[in-house]
This record gives structure tokens, sequence and C-alpha cells, in this order.
């Protein structure tokens, strides 16, 4: 019994010295996360356009129009679906008519559920426009149909 009282009274200075070598709290710790902040990109201008993500597999772009046009007039709605499944990729757009609407639309339907998934929308970002063909790519092949497919001749 006093055996008992004496070992639970006294820490064991070797699980505790473990401890601190494995913890990723201690300054020691050889592999420590770095410190630098990713950069979150700034926020998209404002449009009728909203991006919304967390879509589930089973939501259709009729669904995703009848959950948005609650908030206002939905002009359009489309799921992205996989070509080959025809399920939803997990993400969709909705257009609305006046950006009074769209930014209803994401204040009320940011954060909720959507088909037993959270679900997430904001104003959508412009598409970055397509590399330019013009002599900056002069690899043969690889998608490239402006140069000879045999190098330069």
């Amino acid at each position: 019994m006093a055996l008992r009282a004496a070992t639970a009274a006294a820490p064991a200075p070797a699980a505790r010295g473990l401890r601190a070598l494995l913890s990723t709290f201690s300054p020691s710790f050889p592999f420590n996360t770095p410190s630098k902040q990713v950069e979150k990109p700034p926020p998209a201008e404002p449009s009728t356009n909203l991006f919304v993500s967390g879509l589930s597999k089973r939501t259709t772009s009729e669904g995703l129009r009848e959950a948005f046009v609650k908030h206002g007039e939905v002009v359009h709605a489309r799921v992205v679906t996989d070509r080959v499944s025809g399920y939803s990729k997990g993400f969709g757009f909705v257009r609305y008519a006046t950006l009074e609407d769209a930014e209803a639309g994401i204040k009320g339907m940011d954060g909720q559920f959507l088909d037993g998934w959270v679900i997430f929308a904001e104003y959508a970002r412009p598409r970055p426009p397509p590399p330019s063909m013009q002599n900056n790519n002069t690899t043969p092949g690889y998608g490239n149909y402006n140069s000879s497919p045999y190098g330069s001749q």
C-alpha cells in the first residue's frame, strides 16, 4: 500500500521527458511548423454570379435553384458534374438578377445545410484568360497546334 502511494505521488521523470521530447509545442522540437502564414486571396468583387462549394454528390441543378430562389430571382443555377459518373463535383454556380439578390443569397445560404451537407456561398471570381498561343509555347505536340510536330524545320 505504501509503495502504491509513493509511486502515485512522484511522477515518472522518463515519461515526462519523453513527452516533452515528442511534443510539437516544445521549442526544442526539431520539426516545428513554419510560422509563415498563408495569405488568403483578396475577396472577389461583388457580382450577380455566386460560387457555391460543399455540395453533396446528389445535389442537382434544380435542387440548387430551389434552395437559392428563396433569397431572390435566380436567373441560372448549375451544378458542375463529373462527365463519367454524372455526380456533382461538389461545387456549382448561381446567377441572380441583381446584386442585391446575390448579396441576400450569400447571407441566407452561406453555412447552411443542403442535402445534408454544409454549403458555402461567395461571389464568383472571374475566370483567368487562357494562355496565349503566340510563339510562347514552342514545344511541339502537347496541345501546341501552331508548330510542326517534328520540331523547327
